[in-house]
């Protein structure tokens, strides 16, 4: 089904996460040759889904994890997930979160910092898989008020003057008394924005910009939203384009 956009609701509650998170295991392979190989997003929604991962894994699911943050790496160490490094053979499948995530399955992430390796984690993937609660879905991405920018630090005057001229409202994203430190070692600029109508358009204004690393923006890449709500699961699925003569 198409996406469709709740109010919050009655609130979710840890239980229902991980209904969720364990409906996504079911979506790993059981049958590949070697094991799975599953990409490991980050944040709340994705470390639910390590966890699960991890119980499955104990009970003799073979499956190996490529995390995308180094929080996420420990956590998956933790709960007994075998770590790989990105193949050169296309991952099966992605599990990841997601902070917005509008009608056509298009995203904003990066609110947790690991934006960047999240990109190519997905990229690298036969299929992503987004988990999600449903306060997440929006109407129009930009709703919650910023989107991410990763930067290489030494580019921040002309980055923030370039993302002033579209209009965004860019502050560096602090943490300990100083710059958030991606684990790339870049700093990240969390960019106010209001709701939008062509995110496209400013996802590519903003990359052309010198010293841009990546946005948070994810458009077209999510095959599936699991949607965690209070007592149940409900899974979206991007909308295929139709054909002529459909």
């Amino acid at each position: 089904m198409a996406a469709t956009v709740t109010d919050k609701g009655p609130p979710v509650s840890p239980e229902d996460l991980e209904r969720a998170a364990a409906y996504a295991v079911n979506l790993v392979p059981v049958d590949a040759p070697e094991g799975a190989v599953v990409g490991l997003g980050s944040g709340r929604a994705a470390s639910a889904f390590v966890r699960a991962l991890g119980a499955r894994v104990r009970q003799g699911l073979a499956a190996r994890g490529v995390p995308t943050s180094e929080a996420t790496a420990a956590l998956a160490r933790e709960v007994g997930v075998p770590l790989a490094e990105l193949p050169d053979v296309p991952l099966d499948l992605t599990v990841d979160g997601a902070d917005e995530v509008d009608p056509r399955l298009d995203m904003i992430k990066g609110f947790g910092g690991a934006l960047v390796r999240e990109r190519i984690v997905a990229a690298a993937s036969r299929r992503q898989v987004i988990l999600v609660t449903a306060d997440k879905l929006v109407p129009r991405l930009g709703v919650r008020g910023h989107v991410p920018v990763e930067i290489i630090p030494f580019a921040r005057p002309l980055v923030e003057g370039r993302l002033r001229a579209l209009g965004c409202r860019p502050a560096v994203r602090q943490a300990d008394g100083g710059p958030f430190i991606t684990d790339n070692r870049h700093w990240i600029l969390d960019c106010g924005i209001d709701p939008l109508d062509d995110p496209g358009a400013l996802d590519r204004a903003i990359r052309r910009i010198p010293g841009v690393v990546d946005t948070g923006f994810f458009l077209g890449t999510a095959d599936t939203v699991v949607v965690a709500e209070a007592g149940g699961v409900r899974t979206l699925r991007r909308p295929r384009p139709e054909r002529a003569g459909d």
